[in-house]
């Protein structure tokens, strides 16, 4: 039997999947609404439109990784009627001129951006019942300062205790110190926040919300109280949130962040180079240490700045150790 041959009838050509030709053009989405974000969870975002009206969405899967948080201006598409049950896209979002992070994973240096579009970082310590730390009051300046926000610290229940002398140390660094008490006025504080995107961050039990319901009598934060025993406030904010100053949303008047409590806010996502250099109080005496130096070793000149001839000053050794700490353990 002779073998047969093979022509081109014989060759079977699998189809394609779709008779669609695929294309790699995206839509301009050049009627995409402008809006900006308030809170975000659980995957849903809510945004306002710069006419005002609240819009819930989603963030749409062509914007890949690239997350989104609050304080962000988004391009949004879809049902932007506001309506209650609608859903949008959030298509687009424009670049940040800054953002608060902090590091989750010291070793892995696993960034978290908190918020974006900041114009000041208002770091709310309490003068007592929890006590400040001065090592997480330098982690958020030295964030402040890396991005260029403008930092203030506010001391609250300064009728429950004296405030810290420490704090007015950072007054050399032209960093505002105001303080509060429940009952007190508030006008200076608002005429601070007026106009800006400022963000409240501190620890658990500090005040915050005390302070966000005395200012903006509409945003009904939920208070929490500190345990006796830790000496730590509840959680009582489980996501950031901006809030407008104004009940009306279009209003200029500005926007308060509000940030759940912070335990640890580690600084390995930040070059060190950056962090000796938010120490300005601290640079002539560091122009005179020994190239590479660790500012940790003994001929440091930082070590004689603190101790000339052996005798102690107890400012500027609290001072080195903050900035030694933070090169050192990054995590807290």
């Amino acid at each position: 039997m002779a073998k047969r041959k093979f022509d081109e009838t014989d060759v079977k050509i699998r189809p394609s999947r779709s008779t669609r030709p695929r294309s790699k053009d995206r839509p301009s989405h050049s009627d995409a609404i402008n809006a900006f974000v308030t809170t975000v969870d659980r995957g849903r975002t809510t945004c306002i439109t710069d006419d005002g009206v609240i819009v819930t969405a989603m963030k749409a899967r062509e914007l890949g990784p690239k997350s989104v948080v609050v304080g962000d201006h988004v391009g949004i598409v879809g049902d932007t009627s506001g309506t209650i049950g609608s859903l949008a896209r959030i298509v687009t979002v424009k670049e940040r001129k800054n953002s608060l992070s902090r590091t989750v994973d010291d070793v892995a240096k696993v960034e978290r951006i908190i918020v974006a579009n900041i114009d000041q970082l208002i770091i709310v310590v309490a003068a007592t019942n929890p006590e400040p730390r001065r090592g997480l009051i330098d982690r958020f300046l030295v964030s402040a300062f890396h991005e260029g926000i403008t930092p203030v610290i506010l001391v609250t229940k300064v009728d429950l205790g004296p405030e810290p002398d420490f704090l007015h140390e950072y007054e050399s660094l032209n960093v505002k110190v105001l303080t509060t008490s429940k009952g007190r006025d508030l006008s200076l504080i608002r005429e601070v926040l007026h106009g800006k995107t400022s963000v409240l961050v501190g620890h658990s039990g500090v005040g915050k919300s005390t302070l966000i319901n005395a200012l903006i009598p509409h945003a009904e934060r939920v208070i929490g109280e500190v345990n006796e025993v830790t000496g730590r406030g509840r959680h009582t904010s489980s996501s950031a949130v901006a809030i407008p100053l104004s009940s009306h949303l279009k209003s200029s008047d500005g926007w308060v962040i509000d940030t759940p409590g912070i335990r640890a806010f580690g600084l390995a996502h930040i070059d060190p180079n950056r962090i000796i250099a938010a120490f300005e109080d601290l640079s002539d005496v560091i122009s005179h240490c020994m190239p590479n130096c660790s500012h940790s070793e003994e001929g440091c000149a930082l070590t004689e700045w603190a101790a000339p001839n052996g005798v102690v000053i107890p400012e500027r050794q609290r001072r080195i150790e903050s900035l030694r700490s933070l090169l050192d353990i990054k995590l807290d």
